[in-house]
């Protein structure tokens, strides 16, 4: 899980909440195109409107021109997770457990940089989940970025 990180989600993460929405986490993407990337991911219960994106990034911004935590340039987008959601914490691995999930590696493990399988949950150490029939647990370090893998079958949402 990147560390690189942490700054901007203490610095951002109280803003959304404050505003009642679920701070989902962040990724920051440096040197596209000659420019960085800032990509919020927001929730509420009701799913997010394209006003609670703009709402969002209008106080973000804010705190990020006062504050100025990014030298090179960038651009900002908030974002609902979307069915393919994006897991940055262990509470998000616990309350996402028995969902199919897609996990790229920091390295190899068991020559192999791509994990997809069912998700089992989270004991702060080990992400553990089920792949090809075998339960296997995989250190949460060694976790570059996860996501679910929308199920178009599933019923229910």
């Amino acid at each position: 899980m990147p560390r690189a990180n942490d700054h901007l989600t203490n610095l951002l993460q109280p803003v959304v909440e404050a505003m009642g929405y679920e701070w989902v986490g962040l990724e920051y993407l440096s040197g596209l195109k000659g420019s960085g990337l800032l990509r919020i991911y927001i929730d509420t219960e009701g799913g997010i409107t394209l006003d609670d994106c703009s709402a969002v990034s209008h106080q973000v911004s804010g705190v990020l021109d006062v504050e100025d935590p990014i030298r090179e340039n960038y651009r900002l987008e908030v974002s609902s997770p979307g069915l393919d959601r994006p897991l940055f914490t262990q509470e998000h691995y616990q309350r996402f457990a028995g969902h199919p999930v897609s996990l790229k590696l920091h390295g190899k493990w068991n020559n192999r940089r791509k994990l997809v399988g069912q998700l089992r949950g989270c004991d702060g150490e080990q992400v553990a989940m089920t792949l090809e029939g075998e339960e296997i647990q995989v250190p949460l370090d060694m976790i570059n970025s996860a996501r679910l893998v929308p199920d178009f079958n599933e019923t229910e949402r």
